[in-house]
């Protein structure tokens, strides 16, 4: 899933009405409830978000799901923690389309 897809594009325009500089929208990430369903791995060597989301839901793009759900894990890094329990959601369809719902997607 090409999640920025369909996020509106604002574009500035110049003093001579050229277009200029693109950006997005502000993208909304919803909230995603535990479940009983949800499944906790704890990271290895070389665990990354979107290698766990090929591995769980067959789709690498889907790394934002666990990403979100794991908050309170540095968004910022590459790499997961060693040994660190990470919370995979199982009912990724309605973190989708909650996240749909929120970008006016």
């Amino acid at each position: 899933m090409a999640r920025y897809s369909r996020v509106p594009v604002t574009r500035e325009i110049d003093k001579k009405g050229n277009l200029g500089k693109r950006s997005m929208n502000g993208v909304k990430y919803p909230e995603i409830p535990l479940s009983s369903e949800d499944t906790y791995v704890f990271a290895s060597q070389g665990d990354r978000f979107d290698i766990l989301a090929l591995q769980y839901y067959g789709d690498s793009d889907l790394w934002w799901v666990i990403s979100t759900a794991n908050g309170e894990l540095r968004q910022d890094s590459y790499y997961l923690p060693l040994d660190k329990q990470i919370r995979i959601p199982a009912n990724v369809g309605a973190a989708v389309a909650a996240y749909n719902n929120l970008n006016g997607i």
